[in-house]
């Protein structure tokens, strides 16, 4: 069974942007919390490590 759990970083209230995040066996999905039926995307564990860094540094 695939578990979702929120980002740390999204609030519970408010129109804050919600991030949901899962391991699979060999990626990390992500998805929009708000409309956890609208499917997710799929990224290798270095594309999630390539893709939060960017966060990090401002750049994405």
């Amino acid at each position: 069974m695939i578990t979702w759990r929120k980002s740390s970083r999204s609030a519970n209230t408010g129109d804050r942007n919600c991030v949901e995040l899962a391991r699979f066996p060999r990626v990390v999905g992500l998805r929009d919390s708000k409309a956890p039926d609208a499917g997710h995307l799929s990224l290798t564990p270095e594309a999630f490590a390539a893709l939060v860094a960017r966060v990090k540094d401002g750049r994405a």
